[in-house]
């Protein structure tokens, strides 16, 4: 029996692997920014159609560009099934009163003037703890966002802080597989690698922190927040049982994350305890908390702010991001397949001369790569293989080309919404866009954490400040297990 072997084609030329990338570019401005309609699927699927072309004219067959589009999708499974558990997790926790109970909590504890660098350094310091961003911004993330509207801070501002703390700890966390990821890829020792991205991780955090202190949150005594702070916990106590028990859940999952238990099963445990704390200490029934889990949470408290803030989550919320990631990591598996991201890289790593154009190109490339093919392993994966031997032929540490590839995937990841990432951050915080109006995607130029890093690695880079040369190494590199699934 014979067995399917792929062919071995030259890469294309770069006007040729141009070609899906900017007309699918093209689609997608018209999409969002002619139409006023924030849905990209369409766009991203045609762009999909377009890549099986270029690549049929270079002598691809179906059967090559099916398996490179099913291949990023197989290694993108984990990440897709997270999501679905996250909305399953946010149902299920606000039913059993977990999410009430901290957002009443938070509400008695944290000042309203100081609001959002208190969100940024809690979610910061659990995805620091757990190397966990998804597992920080679906639970931490998601109560802080309850604070924060019953403080009357923009929900945007708050997602900006939640992003900017949680993948934060994501990008320096030797728990983090983007960060042993990164290692893996550049052949470095994760802990250099760690060290090495602080001279830029610290400078944004402290700018990103001055910046929401300067904001602060809301006005701790204006009447207006202080009755809508009451009503609100008033409406809570009034509909959910509160006490040690609501906070199991939570205190479970982070207790999982932290013993390095895999995110699916740790994150499928909580949507089970927050199931059984329903029923047994809210009332539900068992056919109520399988419905919340699938449908979401539904309540009418008489309040119309405390009812957008609960009903909320189910599998069924979750669907619009999933078909949107899936559309989006088709389209990077083909761009991949066809050797068009390739190219382009390559084209690009012929004309630099100098240290500057190289950490500067590895940086912007990994962002484009996280935008145009929607998945931040690739983003890492790629530049990282590609720019390797650029760096080892100019005489120049890898741990260079691992800062620079960590601060335009890791980082960047949530502030593109197809992408896995941002797709997740929408997801689980409850952003929506509708026709005409993006108000809520403000949250992506308030991460200011996350695009500050990398344009400070630009800086250096332009300087030569952090540059170190191979030279300098007083380790051998050391070969780093990468951890399998996202946060």
């Amino acid at each position: 029996m014979k067995t399917y072997q792929e062919p071995i084609i030259p890469m294309p030329g770069l006007p040729l692997a141009l070609i899906p990338i900017v007309l699918t570019i093209a689609l997608l401005g018209v999409q969002i920014f002619y139409y006023d309609d924030f849905t990209p699927h369409i766009p991203l699927a045609i762009g999909f159609g377009i890549t099986a072309l270029v690549g049929w004219l270079q002598g691809y067959r179906w059967k090559d560009i099916e398996s490179g589009a099913f291949q990023v999708l197989h290694v993108a499974m984990p990440s897709i099934a997270t999501l679905i558990i996250v909305g399953m997790l946010v149902g299920t926790w606000i039913a059993s009163g977990t999410v009430p109970m901290l957002i009443y909590l938070g509400l008695d504890m944290i000042d309203p003037s100081w609001f959002l660098a208190a969100a940024m350094l809690m979610c910061s310091m659990v995805s620091l703890s757990i190397g966990s961003s998804w597992t920080t911004v679906g639970t931490v993330g998601l109560a802080l966002i309850g604070i924060g509207d019953a403080f009357g801070v923009p929900i945007y501002w708050t997602a900006g802080a939640v992003v900017s703390g949680a993948f934060f700890g994501d990008k320096i966390s030797p728990l983090s597989d983007t960060t042993n990821l990164t290692p893996a890829v550049t052949e470095t020792n994760i802990f250099d690698h760690i060290r090495y991205m602080l001279p830029t991780t610290v400078p944004a955090m402290l700018i990103a922190l001055a910046i929401y202190l300067f904001v602060g949150g809301a006005d701790a005594g204006a009447d207006a927040s202080l009755e809508r702070i009451v009503q609100i916990k008033q409406g809570l106590a009034d509909n959910f049982t509160m006490g040690v028990w609501q906070l199991l859940p939570l205190v479970v999952v982070i207790g999982l994350a932290f013993f390095k238990v895999a995110p699916i099963p740790a994150l499928f445990t909580g949507v089970m305890l927050g199931g059984i704390v329903a029923i047994l200490d809210q009332g539900a029934t068992i056919h109520g908390a399988l419905t919340f889990a699938h449908s979401g949470y539904v309540i009418d408290t008489g309040t119309a702010t405390l009812d957008s803030l609960l009903n909320r989550g189910g599998v069924t919320s979750m669907t619009w991001v999933v078909t949107l990631m899936m559309f989006a990591l088709a389209f990077g598996g083909a761009l991949e397949r066809t050797r068009c991201l390739e190219a382009i890289v390559t084209a690009i790593m012929s004309k630099l001369k100098s240290f500057r154009g190289l950490q500067t190109s590895a940086i912007l490339t990994s962002i484009a790569t996280n935008v145009v093919s929607g998945d931040v392993y690739l983003s890492i994966a790629l530049p990282g293989r590609m720019y390797k031997p650029a760096y080892d032929k100019m005489g120049y540490s890898r741990l260079n080309l691992a800062r620079a590839i960590e601060e335009g995937g890791t980082l960047v990841s949530p502030l593109v919404p197809w992408n896995a990432g941002g797709a997740f951050v929408m997801g689980a915080l409850g952003l929506t866009v509708t026709a005409g109006d993006f108000t809520q995607l403000l949250y992506i130029p308030l991460a200011f954490a996350c695009w500050l890093s990398p344009l400070i690695g630009i800086f250096y880079a332009q300087m030569g400040w952090f540059s170190r040369r191979a030279e300098e190494e007083v380790e051998a590199p050391s070969s780093i297990p990468v951890s399998e699934g996202k946060e």
